[in-house]
């Protein structure tokens, strides 16, 4: 049995085939159009697709999705094994409904916490109650480069550098400094906070730049870059069933 997952994300469009349980690929898409849709359904075989979209995506691929596999489009309607007692369910973007999916499948009745590194930086808890309760969401690295630059009139826009010095010893390292320590030391904060409040506490980190991050924060978590993708698999498997 194959499984396709789709995440469309703000920067990136992504798919991952897992087949009979397995992780197997994953695949950057040049686009959202049918013909390349249809391209990788032709190259995959897959019986059974989802996806999750927090784009204004090309509604035509789900018509296409429907007719080659079982689909399924997540939204606060999708069957989980969780719950979302939040004020208005229907506005939690699709891939924290997957991270929270995740966690409680990975780490049921734990007080998770998933970061996910993306265009946003968001922060999605996930109580020991299996109850998605809400979080954090802050910018992402390019975004905070490129803030700088455009609402300032003189500095430059600065690239991620990961040999960049703690202390910038000119404007590039500055901004390298403020922007990709600040983001480890606004994680382990994060991670301080939650952890000093709820006890059976776990941490999760995923997404872009994941294997880097792990290895700066000074706080224990588990890193997974494709944690989403497990989630929407999971998903998968209980409402494509």
């Amino acid at each position: 049995m194959k499984t396709i997952c789709f995440d469309f994300g703000n920067t990136r469009l992504k798919a991952a085939v897992f087949e009979n349980d397995r992780f197997s690929v994953e695949v950057v898409l040049p686009n959202d159009e049918t013909a390349t849709i249809q391209k990788l359904l032709d190259e995959h075989v897959p019986q059974r697709s989802i996806l999750s979209s927090v784009i204004e995506h090309n509604v035509d691929i789900e018509d296409l999705l429907a007719s080659k596999t079982t689909f399924h489009k997540l939204s606060h309607l999708t069957q989980a094994n969780f719950t979302t007692p939040v004020g208005k369910p229907e506005t939690i973007g699709a891939d924290r409904l997957a991270l929270s999916a995740a966690a409680v499948h990975f780490f049921p009745n734990k007080n998770n916490l998933v970061v996910s590194l993306g265009s946003c930086i968001t922060y999605n808890f996930i109580n020991q109650y299996h109850q998605f309760i809400g979080g954090s969401i802050s910018p992402g690295m390019e975004m905070r480069f490129k803030a700088m630059q455009v609402f300032t009139a003189k500095l430059p826009l600065a690239e991620k550098d990961w040999n960049f010095p703690k202390i910038g010893y000119d404007t590039k390292t500055n901004l390298q400094s403020g922007v990709i320590a600040g983001i480890t030391y606004e994680i382990d904060g994060f991670i301080d906070e939650y952890a000093g409040k709820y006890g059976n506490f776990n941490a999760v980190l995923t997404g872009g730049d994941t294997s880097y991050f792990a290895g700066q924060l000074k706080n224990k978590i588990f890193a997974d870059s494709n944690f989403l993708f497990k989630g929407l698999y999971a998903l998968s498997e209980t409402n494509n069933g």
